[in-house]
């Protein structure tokens, strides 16, 4: 594997396209159909029965994962890799659950 700038480069001598006539009439210029429209914000921001729902949702899934790994724990086992990393991906489910329901960049931008 080498650099770029390191092999030789030769120059490839290509034949130039022939030249067009120049038309009288330029081509018209593409007109869009639809006017566009400015950025919409998502669906699920201005619902807050959404977030509700979805956010408690997710913090039961999260407490659930969280709980089934500390089961082993409780009985004297020694945790495993698999067991932390399930507890660190009930907590991070969790987390998500309570960002959703405190929706952080929703109220940055909310006017009224």
């Amino acid at each position: 594997m080498g650099s770029f700038q390191s092999q030789i480069l030769e120059q490839d001598k290509a034949a130039a396209p022939p030249k067009a006539a120049p038309s009288t009439n330029p081509a018209p210029l593409d007109k869009p159909t639809a006017p566009t429209s400015p950025e919409q914000a998502p669906l699920f921001s201005n619902c807050w029965s959404c977030r509700v729902l979805s956010g408690s949702g997710l913090i039961g899934a999260g407490g659930y994962v969280y709980w089934v790994a500390r089961k082993p724990l409780k009985l004297g086992y020694a945790p495993s890799p698999g067991t932390i990393t399930q507890m660190v991906i009930g907590i991070s489910i969790a987390c998500w659950g309570v960002i959703i329901l405190a929706d952080p960049k929703g109220k940055a931008f909310r006017i009224g």
